[in-house]
């Protein structure tokens, strides 16, 4: 049986095509994902189906489709369909300053009561706005970050929580490293609000159907808080004023018209960057082309968005658990990216120039990324709970997955916070993850499912934070 096609209603932006494939199995996909020039959203991931299948969701273009078409019509059992697209509108993006030139606090919804929603996703400006309005009220610290970006944005983190002593921050979290990726600064700026409006109010949190207390409130602000809630700010504002599902930032170094543009800062971080060298030939977990969405840049790090979220390692030597948020798959990602995880042999890791050329090919006895027993019984733990409560918010579907999935990937943050306490000197060890909010290739939520995603992500974020004190901040 050849590869079928089978057209449904069409949604394009930017001439891209939300598509999935459907195949008995998710071994089925391996050839597909190992293309880096499609575009499978945050991250390729296969969902199981009604009907024991698995569907692999894309976005292409309309000559991507007909490539696919031909390059696969010998494969058997995979069928590609459009995207039945019946939703509303996406939610907007807000106009002037809702903060006031950073005077008036966000408010979160787990300090209004329920059924209380927000009203449209933070611009850029608002979002410099929030943060400066936390440190305004509150007393939130902020960071001014060492490097401007290509566009000549100077970035600005916030810590909250343990006061001026930097080594008492434990937990780091960064959003919009992916431009599309809409409503992550406003997950984790609503979440940081919440949290100061309850310690300062004595009250607890509630979402949907997750409560916490004020202890736990005041729990997770003593483990001290790292926060860059906007890591992309050049490729966010091109992406809020095309509408075109822009992922990277903005630098033209490389390609300075169309898709070349721009470097996918998520492919960008020095874990096995050079991902040529250390990954199996038939593997591409990044890409070398300007014109690909996972393109990695002209160096490990070449990025000012890249070193500026490094840096805040050095700035906070004891953070011990890292979160990027993302979206849009429904999982939590947990160490490695780059292989599957075993537990027994210490030569076989990322550093042993032995294993170069081998890494990357899921499922094979080869090569898979060491990991100690008990570090993956700490990150499977937290990542546990943290899906737990996700789901408990409003009964949406997420799960707890390694990173690794379908594909490998290099040059992510989570494997970078994860590698750098064996490949930097002196490094605390850091459990990095990645949260996938939202449902998959779903970047441009609407109203609806944006509250919905404050509300699952802001519990995910708090049983995080307690599941992480309870394994240890030291």
């Amino acid at each position: 049986m050849t590869l079928c096609f089978l057209f449904q209603s069409a949604s394009a932006s930017d001439n891209l095509v939300s598509v999935h494939f459907k195949a008995p199995t998710a071994a089925h996909f391996r050839d597909l994902v190992r293309n880096a020039s499609y575009d499978f959203g945050c991250r390729a991931a296969a969902h199981p189906t009604d009907d024991g299948h698995f569907k692999l969701h894309a976005l292409l273009t309309e000559e991507q489709i007909a490539h696919v078409s031909k390059e696969y019509e010998t494969i058997a059992d995979i069928s590609i369909h459009r995207e039945i697209v019946k939703r509303a509108a996406g939610a907007p993006i807000g106009t002037g300053d809702r903060f006031k030139a950073g005077t008036v606090a966000p408010v979160g919804l787990g300090t209004q009561t329920s059924g209380s929603t927000i009203s449209s996703i933070m611009n850029v400006g608002e979002i410099d706005s929030a943060l400066k309005a936390l440190a305004s009220v509150y007393g939130v610290g902020t960071v001014t970050l060492p490097f401007k970006t290509f566009n000549g944005a100077t970035q600005t983190a916030g810590f909250v929580g343990a006061g001026s002593d930097k080594s008492k921050y434990h937990l780091y979290l960064s959003a919009g490293m992916h431009a599309r990726e809409r409503g992550g600064p406003d997950n984790l700026l609503y979440w940081i609000s919440d949290l100061l409006a309850a310690n300062k109010s004595g009250g607890g949190l509630t979402y949907g159907k997750k409560t916490y207390t004020n202890a736990q409130v005041k729990s997770v602000l003593a483990a001290g808080i790292v926060f860059f809630p906007l890591v992309n700010p050049d490729g966010v504002t091109y992406d809020q004023s095309s509408g075109s599902l822009w992922r990277k930032n903005r630098n033209t170094k490389s390609g300075s018209s169309g898709s070349s543009i721009g470097v996918d800062i998520n492919r960008n971080f020095d874990f096995l960057w050079n991902f040529k060298k250390y990954f199996d030939p038939s593997e591409a977990p990044a890409s070398t082309s300007p014109s690909s969405e996972t393109f990695a840049g002209t160096a490990a790090a070449s990025e000012p968005e890249t070193k500026n979220h490094v840096s805040l390692y050095d700035s906070f030597p004891k953070i011990r658990w890292f979160m990027d948020i993302h979206s849009a798959a429904g999982d939590i990602l947990y160490s490695w990216g780059d292989d599957n995880d075993q537990t027994t042999t210490t030569t076989m890791n990322f550093l042993n120039s032995a294993y170069d050329g081998k890494r990357g090919v899921v499922g094979d006895s080869v090569y898979k990324e060491y990991i100690p027993s008990t570090d993956l019984a700490n990150i499977q733990n937290v990542a546990a709970k943290t899906v737990a409560a996700m789901k408990a918010v409003g009964s949406r579907s997420y799960s707890s997955i390694q990173a690794v999935g379908l594909y490998p990937t290099s040059g992510a943050s989570d494997d970078y916070a994860f590698s750098r306490f064996w490949a930097k000197s002196g490094a605390n060890k850091v459990y990095g993850y990645t949260m996938e909010f939202g449902y998959s290739t779903n970047f441009y939520p609407t109203l609806t499912e944006f509250n919905q995603n404050i509300l699952d992500t802001n519990a995910g974020f708090m049983d995080w934070a307690l599941a992480a004190i309870s394994v240890g901040l030291e």
